[in-house]
């Protein structure tokens, strides 16, 4: 895709509020007879994607399968400064996406390696689609981990199985090559991101749910809580939970050794911004406004799912609540219908995201080795299956991976949130609009120190980990 710079184009200065939504615009895609000239923005590329599925992509790609762990973090910080901490979060995550739409305005171009180009030249343009193509592929990598471990333990449970008796449609690998085959390559083939919105959307619908099952079960499950364990294959009983009355009080503010290391989870928690670019060009009636109503639409969205799973998860087992939510059910009665379906829901909903987080590995490896050229089918379907087969795998035979790619994680996360939105926001802007000493760039430059700090402490924190040899727990 051509990206040129259009001359100009309106500049949007400040921080949109949800408020600024308007009125009449539309939320579902629908037909329309009526013809009207269209102003395009920065690009020769029209959008085609509505408001409402740009909501729904967005929101899928912040959504990950750390929200099974915010319960976790809840219990090692409190309900009070958890709260605190993901407003925080929350906040700042906005501000980031505004940075790079105000970067993308000033200079008239919707792709994160060119933003990184017009900063630092061709090394800021290979930097970054080395750290989107590294961070999403890292991304897609943690998906079909689960969607490898997880398939397996779920049909084992329909069966009403007591254990993996080695049918191949219980083997992980064999699961994780049919669903890319059958589920996730064929959806990486659309031509658009938009067209993916109905999947993203029925992704939502899994994980509302997962979520309204948490809220239910809090109703439902006494704590301390009854555990399900198995004397041998074929019999299993209740016995009495470890935990004690005391155990089962919620607390508004703790800390303990785990404290630390929600910090960096809850701060990757709305990790989007690969996405944001793309979904950025593809959106109807692009304009910077526009976009960020989109942003905070999403964030906001994620944001309610997020407290509501970690208030509930956590105020149904208290400080019992394991590291991976749906595992703590388990421990009640392994084979609860309900509590099955979620878990399949899940599963549905990470496969799902899986096509949404390869469209910037492939935008990225365009501009960097097809720059210029015109879309080509063969090239768009051959990118997407080397990509599909090179997680496959990773995943089936080098497990060692997903460490290492926890290790990449740490360093692509706070760099995509914080770091290159900050410093492409202080190297683009204009001195003469902006000096460097000006507010906004002052914030903008502490907005950059912040993501190193995080950076130091999550390599921090996995190096402790692997010198230990104990593993941190709370997602990821």
């Amino acid at each position: 895709m051509e990206l040129q710079k259009i001359n100009g184009h309106s500049r949007d200065d400040g921080f949109d509020a949800l408020d600024g939504l308007a009125e009449n615009e539309e939320f579902l895609p629908h037909n329309t007879t009526t013809i009207k000239k269209k102003e395009l923005h920065f690009t020769d590329f029209e959008g085609k994607t509505s408001f409402g599925m740009s909501i729904f992509n967005l929101s899928n790609a912040i959504m990950g399968s750390g929200i099974l762990g915010l319960a976790f973090a809840m219990s090692n910080t409190g309900i009070v400064l958890f709260i605190i901490l993901l407003v925080s979060i929350a906040i700042l995550s906005a501000y980031s996406i505004h940075l790079l739409l105000r970067s993308a305005g000033i200079v008239g171009i919707r792709a994160y390696e060119q933003l990184g180009n017009h900063a630092f030249g061709n090394p800021g343009k290979v930097l970054a689609a080395c750290i989107i193509t590294v961070h999403n592929i890292g991304a897609m990598s943690s998906y079909l981990f689960i969607v490898k471990s997880e398939l397996p333990l779920v049909i084992q449970a329909f069966l009403g199985k007591h254990a993996n008796t080695g049918e191949w449609f219980m083997n992980g690998n064999y699961l994780i090559i049919i669903v890319s085959a059958i589920i996730i390559f064929p959806l990486a083939l659309m031509k658009r991101l938009g067209y993916l919105g109905y999947t993203s959307g029925f992704s939502l619908s899994c994980m509302v749910f997962f979520l309204i099952s948490v809220i239910y079960k809090k109703f439902n499950i006494p704590c301390p809580f009854p555990e399900y364990l198995y004397e041998n294959t074929t019999s299993s009983h209740l016995h009495n939970s470890t935990m004690n009355s005391t155990d089962c009080e919620a607390k508004a503010f703790t800390v303990n050794s785990q404290t630390a290391y929600t910090v960096p989870i809850l701060a990757f928690a709305f990790v989007c911004h690969p996405e944001v670019l793309p979904i950025y060009t593809e959106l109807r009636n692009a304009t910077k406004k526009r976009m960020q109503t989109v942003a905070n639409i999403s964030i906001l969205a994620m944001f309610v799912m997020y407290l509501l799973t970690a208030l509930f998860g956590y105020l149904t087992f208290y400080s019992g609540v394991e590291s991976e939510l749906l595992h703590t059910y388990v421990r009640v009665d392994p084979l609860d219908v309900l509590i099955l379906c979620v878990r399949l829901a899940v599963l549905v909903a990470v496969i799902l995201t899986v096509p949404v987080v390869l469209f910037p590995i492939r935008r990225a490896v365009l501009q960097i080795l097809f720059y210029e050229k015109p879309f080509h089918w063969a090239r768009h379907i051959g990118i997407a299956f080397a990509l599909v087969f090179l997680v496959n795998v990773l995943v089936i035979f080098v497990p060692s991976m997903k460490d290492i790619f926890g290790l990449i994680g740490a360093t692509s996360a706070p760099s995509l949130i914080f770091i290159l939105p900050g410093i492409f926001y202080i190297r683009i802007v204009p001195e003469e609009q902006e000096p460097l000493k000006s507010r906004p760039k002052i914030q903008a430059a502490c907005f950059t120190l912040l993501g190193f700090i995080f950076m130091v402490m999550s390599l921090s924190f996995i190096i402790i980990d692997w010198v230990t040899g104990q593993p941190i727990k709370g997602g990821h």
